[in-house]
C-alpha cells in the first residue's frame, strides 16, 4: 500500500478497512485517526510536510 511520512513522527497509509479505502494516520506508531478524505487527514497533519515512501526492489 501507499505510505507517506512527515515531521513529528506522522505516518499516513492508504489501507482497506471493512472493504472500504481509508487513510490511517499514526503518530509515533499510535493510531490518530482513520480518514475517508484528504481534507480529514489535513486536520491532523500538514499535508505539505508529507513525502511518499517509495520501495525499491533489488
Amino acid at each position: 500500500m501507499t505510505m507517506w511520512v512527515g515531521v513529528n513522527g506522522f505516518e499516513v497509509e492508504a489501507i482497506v478497512l471493512d472493504g472500504r479505502q481509508r487513510l490511517r494516520v499514526k503518530q509515533h506508531g499510535y493510531l490518530v485517526a482513520y480518514c475517508t478524505t484528504v481534507c480529514e487527514v489535513a486536520r491532523h497533519v500538514d499535508l505539505a510536510d508529507l513525502v511518499e515512501v517509495v520501495e525499491f526492489n533489488r
